[in-house]
């Protein structure tokens, strides 16, 4: 079996959802071709580094624009967004003629809106599963020719269907995560509480001295600060403080939420749900970007956390009053584990045997 796995770095949670989806395929099936490939690359090939450049200077600095257009086009129906160029169709056809898979899973909207389109010109049965890679039913997901949507929560599911989409196409599986973060965790009662914080692949975190020097200061804590690929705030926060430990950009965040009591972070679709697989107690930073309103949402609905707010003095007091609070922290421990328990027990094997069953009845 050849699967294609089809994202965009808009954001890096898109990517590492292929990742993790590539991962279980291959546990699933040991004998499978799984590749995972940047589409946005391969049919730009000369202006995709600039589209992602642009793509991170509107979210870091021109949100409220980015939040206005997402919410205008929520339920606007994807087909009315306008046309790929044939040019890109006959990129992606000639990608697809070229790895010849068995089914394409997309983890990126435009991948999926391409393929459907494709799909629809062409006549193809070619099986296209698309995971939505936040707590979202924001119409840009829905696509025609999809045969199978991978979501993280009933909720979302429920959403989707009541815009149309077959219920039974829908499976609640979770944002994919690698299977690392499903190992148990290893912390250990007593002792020194050790706190995590997180600022997405950006490293988006308060500027202030100030608030290093607080974390610093929490008493009988040590603070693990993960800056992503912020070299700046690596260079500035490396070494300078007794109890905390700042880590650069790291593919082992599974290690370091597995160690800790509460993590401080960016609520993206993939670090919640790496940190609910981890059973680690979430503090999200007050977000900026809709999807992640949602997320945060979604989080304190289910008592899975507490969002922060994004002022410095406001924020250390949200950790003390987390970090500190046993009976919180195990409560929040005990709803993920109750959240893990409540997906549904949907594993990719089952999920292409079925899509198998369905083309062979076409057929």
């Amino acid at each position: 079996m050849r699967v294609l796995i089809l994202t965009g770095k808009f954001g890096m949670g898109h990517w590492s959802a292929s990742l993790s989806l590539r991962q279980e395929l291959l546990r699933e099936f040991p004998d499978a071709q799984a590749e995972v490939v940047d589409l946005i690359a391969h049919i730009y090939p000369n202006t995709w580094e600039a589209r992602y450049r642009w793509f991170n200077i509107l979210v870091t600095q021109g949100s409220g624009l980015f939040n206005l257009y997402y919410k205008l086009t929520q339920d606007l129906p994807a087909q009315d967004w306008g046309l790929f160029e044939e040019q890109e169709l006959e990129r992606l056809g000639a990608l697809l003629s070229d790895r010849r898979p068995d089914a394409v899973i997309a983890t990126h909207p435009i991948c999926a809106r391409m393929v459907s389109r494709w799909k629809g010109e062409t006549g193809s049965t070619l099986p296209l599963l698309t995971c939505v890679t936040d707590l979202s039913s924001h119409s840009e997901w829905i696509h025609k020719y999809t045969d199978c949507y991978l979501v993280g929560s009933n909720g979302v599911r429920d959403k989707l269907a009541a815009k149309g989409v077959d219920r039974r196409k829908i499976r609640v599986t979770g944002i994919p995560v690698r299977l690392e973060f499903k190992a148990p965790a290893r912390r250990q009662a007593g002792g020194r509480r050790r706190l995590l914080v997180m600022g997405g692949g950006l490293g988006l975190m308060p500027r202030k001295d100030s608030f290093y020097q607080e974390l610093n200061d929490l008493p009988d804590t040590d603070t693990t600060i993960i800056t992503g690929r912020n070299q700046k705030l690596y260079d500035r926060l490396a070494g300078k403080y007794p109890h905390i430990e700042v880590v650069g950009f790291t593919d082992r965040v599974y290690e370091y939420m597995a160690g800790a009591d509460l993590v401080l972070t960016k609520p993206g679709g993939i670090t919640v749900f790496e940190s609910i697989f981890s059973e680690l107690p979430i503090l999200a930073w007050e977000p900026f970007l809709e999807q992640e309103k949602l997320n945060a949402r979604f989080l304190v609905k289910r008592g899975l956390g507490r969002v922060a707010a994004k002022e410095p003095e406001e924020c250390l007091a949200a950790i003390r009053a987390l970090l500190y609070d046993d009976g919180a922290l195990e409560a929040i421990r005990t709803n993920m584990r109750a959240m893990k328990a409540r997906l549904e027990e949907e594993s990719l094997a089952h999920i292409f045997s079925d899509l198998a069953a369905k083309e062979a009845r076409a057929g």
